[in-house]
């Protein structure tokens, strides 16, 4: 498992939270080798989808602060250095979402 931007102590208490994960599932498939498959799969699935939401926090979020004349700045970090998001356009945007067809 490749941890990706996470700092050292934070790459450490991830991956230590995976292998938590991945004994527990084999502590309670031990006998199913197939659930034990299907678990581990599912479990490095949801680190992924994580991973992904914890890059774009990383990389396209800055916090504004109040300066003293009332205005925000922002100290982009070198995580934001060439971030880019692509802006979905607004056919995308008009489309109906799934819980509106409902």
């Amino acid at each position: 498992m490749v941890v990706g931007s996470v700092g050292g102590g934070a790459a450490r208490e991830v991956l230590s939270a995976y292998r938590t994960l991945l004994r527990a599932t084999r502590k309670t498939f031990a006998e199913d080798t197939l659930m034990l498959t299907q678990s581990a799969m599912e479990v490095r699935k949801k680190f992924e989808e994580n991973r992904e939401a914890a890059q774009f926090i990383s990389t396209m979020i800055v916090q504004a602060k109040l300066n003293s004349r009332g205005g925000f700045e922002v100290k982009p970090s070198k995580e934001h250095a060439g971030a880019t998001l692509e802006i979905p356009s607004e056919e995308i945007l008009s489309e109906p979402t799934r819980e509106r067809k409902r």
